[in-house]
């Protein structure tokens, strides 16, 4: 996520947050990204859960669906 930037530009992040937020704010601020971040996690993990058993209900239902034979059409004479 953070890949693309170096040691310098981390340490002007933290000194930016100082500045703009100050030192009493940043704890705070910090607890609300990382709850943002677990309620991120959660919702993609239960999205995938149901796309799972979505999936599997929908196969289980494919294999258990009864075949009907064709009708045969009648001769009009």
């Amino acid at each position: 996520m953070l890949s693309g930037i170096g040691p310098t530009g981390f340490i002007l992040l933290i000194v930016l947050a100082l500045i703009l937020f100050g030192p009493n704010k940043l704890p705070e601020l910090g607890r609300a990204v990382g709850r943002t971040f677990r309620e991120f996690k959660e919702g993609t993990r239960d999205m995938m859960k149901d796309d799972d058993t979505t999936s599997k209900t929908r196969t289980d239902s494919i294999q258990s669906a009864e075949v009907i034979p064709p009708v045969q059409p009648e001769d009009k004479r």
